[in-house]
């Protein structure tokens, strides 16, 4: 009986040891070894992309998109971007402070996302046409109109920004020449020359809008 009470203890103390042990470096040192080497080594990406303005103020993340509104419709001033989910239009959910990830799981043929797809090309169109330039509906690119997988997506395509180009130089006062050049100069090549495709952060292209908008 005693020979059992002691090798019942002797594991036990030998598993709570274990547990310890463990604990301390699974728990403790790899994180704070994991943490370390990342804020050495990538400290930017470290501490969730953060984007600033000129004035040093965190204004979000590189990683997930932002709206521009004015009220509950899109403020025209500024390049918008695709339609997501837990940004704004053609959403499940429309609380971006919730920050949901996730697509729409609508299929291709399901008469919801026809409506949206629709509905929102429409709208590309007639917010994007000013004077002396027509976006024609051929011209819309299907992020345009389409969430992303994630549904946080920050980024669109260079198309995308393009057809914004006129409408965002006229509501600030600006030339279709600076906008088309902020827009060169804020766009991303492929990852290693070929992986993806080329892109526009459009936080980082709002920001520098602005910046040469209260310059004029």
């Amino acid at each position: 009986m005693n020979n059992s009470v002691g090798s019942t203890g002797r594991v036990l103390w030998a598993g709570l040891r274990a547990l310890l042990v463990l604990t301390v470096i699974c728990g403790v040192l790899y994180p704070l070894a994991v943490t370390g080497i990342a804020q050495v080594a990538l400290p930017g990406k470290a501490n969730g992309s953060e984007i600033k303005d000129g004035n040093g103020k965190v204004v979000g993340s590189e990683l997930i998109g932002q709206t521009y509104l004015a009220g509950d419709k899109p403020d025209l001033r500024w390049f918008q971007p695709r339609p997501s989910n837990g940004l704004g239009a053609n959403s499940v959910n429309t609380r971006y402070k919730l920050i949901l990830s996730g697509a729409t799981n609508r299929s291709g043929d399901n008469e919801d996302l026809i409506t949206w797809v629709k509905d929102a090309k429409a709208a590309v169109v007639e917010d994007n046409s000013v004077k002396g330039y027509t976006v024609e509906p051929s011209d819309v690119p299907a992020d345009a109109v389409t969430s992303s997988g994630s549904g946080l997506d920050p980024h669109i395509s260079p198309a995308y920004a393009k057809i914004q180009v006129h409408r965002v130089a006229e509501r600030n006062h600006l030339t279709v020449a600076q906008v088309d050049r902020l827009v060169a100069d804020h766009t991303d090549d492929r990852i290693l020359g070929f992986i993806g495709e080329p892109r526009v952060n459009v936080l980082q292209l709002n920001l520098a809008l602005r910046t040469l908008a209260e310059r004029q």
